[in-house]
């Protein structure tokens, strides 16, 4: 992952920052919009608030019964760089809502992670920095050291296995199908956020 340093982003970035939320907030923020039948983003079609609803339930679910292992947790502990773990997002995506919960699994689990986020409509210049094969994909977490304000990594959109899966669907369909989709959303239950929090770790070295 290449990111041109420069002054101009660097003011992106800052003007972000200043409208995270914690994670907890866009909780509340996510629950709020099912009670009202809407959704964040510029588009408040009818499957997108459908969308909201069914990732409230998923992230109420993940927030709960996300496991992490004692040999991933000392990995999370030991680390010891004051960053922002920035994720941009909106909450009709369906993989925000599977990934979510586990970056702030990790948050948790170490105080000099400054979990936030922010919402990719709204934050048009930043997304477009940070484009994964030209798109705007989410959830997509930029990690920031606190000190420098210098982006030491991204992640996102998707944990490495499920961006391989979707990657060789695409290669050899064309395109997504929705019986994918649903093959998909089943894979990141089995998977219960172990390949997140793999990935996640992966970041800390």
């Amino acid at each position: 992952m290449e990111v041109l340093e420069t002054p101009m982003i660097n003011d992106i970035i800052s003007d972000s920052l200043k409208k995270g939320t914690t994670y907890s907030e866009y909780r509340t923020l996510v629950s709020d919009l099912v009670e009202n039948k809407t959704t964040t983003g510029n588009e408040k079609t009818e499957v997108l608030v459908n969308y909201t609803m069914l990732n409230d339930r998923r992230m109420k679910r993940w927030d709960k019964t996300v496991k992490v292992s004692d040999e991933i947790k000392e990995k999370i502990e030991k680390f010891n760089r004051k960053t922002t773990w920035l994720v941009i997002t909106e909450s009709w995506c369906g993989d925000a809502a599977h990934v979510m919960p586990v970056i702030n699994k990790v948050a948790e689990l170490n105080d000099k992670i400054d979990y936030k986020v922010v919402l990719r409509d709204e934050n048009d210049a930043l997304m477009n920095q940070f484009l994964t094969n030209g798109g705007k994909a989410i959830p997509k977490l930029i990690m920031i050291d606190n000190e420098t304000s210098e982006v030491i990594n991204t992640f996102g959109p998707r944990p490495s296995i499920a961006t391989d899966l979707v990657n060789n669907y695409k290669a050899e369909h064309g395109k997504l199908t929705p019986e994918f989709k649903e093959d998909l959303q089943r894979w990141y239950n089995k998977d219960k956020g172990k390949s997140t929090l793999e990935d996640l770790v992966n970041l800390l070295d």
